[in-house]
């Protein structure tokens, strides 16, 4: 299964297959997407939820204050909805 991904302000869109994190679709797809280190160290990638769910193999590390106000760790998370995230805060 996949789900579809929309990147906001710039309307970009891309699909994420279910076994791939959110960050490996982009960039499979050439599309870019803020990455260093791929593992939730550097926190490049991280991105805010706006509409959807998401899920993770590992916890990220994320406090729960950051969760819940939509943080994701795009190289952790793997989408289990369509999706629309933000850099912006």
């Amino acid at each position: 299964m996949s789900y579809q991904v929309e990147l906001l302000p710039s309307g970009i869109v891309f699909e994420v297959n279910e076994q791939q994190t959110i960050l490996d679709a982009a960039l499979a797809q050439n599309i870019a997407f803020p990455n260093r280190c791929q593992v939730g160290a550097c926190a490049m990638c991280l991105c805010r939820l706006k509409k959807g769910t998401v899920t993770y193999q590992l916890e990220p590390l994320l406090t729960e204050k950051e969760q819940a106000l939509g943080w994701v760790f795009a190289c952790q998370a793997f989408a289990t909805t369509d999706l629309v995230l933000t850099f912006e805060e």
